[in-house]
């Protein structure tokens, strides 16, 4: 596929919905992806990433911002509270605010810097066990006490269950989203973003159809 393939996927997703053609932010998540492959996506224009992992981030993206200018930097993977400091530095968006402790650390580090990044709470729509995220019960109850750490989240984030029909998750969160009057909606990835645009996603999370198969360290 590439690039201008899931732009091309991305514009008749958002037609076929009726939305506007600027609707959707495509995050291309460049996670564990060779240099190259990266370097490759940036000179064909695109400035807005994704990664997972602050350290990986913290090697790549400032060397890479120098090179080709701003970028919109995105972290889509679970952050531990004692990465919190770097990963505000480096990331004009996180996609996984989880826990009260995390929100409270977000917030003592938005008081001292006054700026935070753009932040999305994560919700556990398929309720699994393994997967972090706030249940969907309690988001009303996260997303007020989140407000009163003067923190400002811009939406909700979830990753459907793998197997099950991602419509009703994407459904479901868009409801949690507007009842808390939150615009934001992060979902969608390589393989249901045309699903997660049609339910109203205004961020999608695509690695592997942009730039090919991951490849792991041995």
């Amino acid at each position: 596929m590439g690039l201008a393939d899931i732009t091309a996927r991305v514009a008749a997703a958002l037609a076929r919905a009726g939305r506007a053609p600027d609707a959707v932010r495509l995050i291309a998540v460049s996670k564990v992806q060779p240099l190259d492959r990266v370097q490759a996506v940036l000179a064909e224009g695109h400035r807005c990433f994704g990664e997972n992992y602050v350290q990986e981030a913290a090697a790549k993206w400032p060397a890479l911002r120098e090179g080709y200018g701003p970028v919109d930097l995105h972290m889509i993977g679970p952050l531990q509270t004692n990465k919190a400091k770097l990963a505000v530095e480096l990331f004009d968006a996180i996609h996984t605010l989880d826990r009260p402790s995390l929100a409270e650390k977000l917030a003592r580090l938005a008081q001292d810097r006054g700026a935070s990044p753009a932040l999305f709470i994560q919700v556990n729509t398929g309720r699994e066990p393994q997967k972090a995220g706030i249940l969907p019960e309690a988001v009303d109850a996260f997303v007020a006490m989140v407000r009163a750490l003067d923190l400002s989240p811009t939406g909700l984030m979830c990753i459907p269950p793998e197997g099950e029909d991602p419509g009703p998750h994407f459904a479901d969160l868009a409801q949690m989203a507007a009842r808390n009057g939150l615009t934001g909606l992060s979902m969608g990835m390589s393989g249901d973003f045309e699903a997660a645009i049609a339910h109203g996603a205004t961020h999608i999370r695509v690695g592997s159809a942009i730039f090919g198969a991951r490849v792991y360290p041995a």
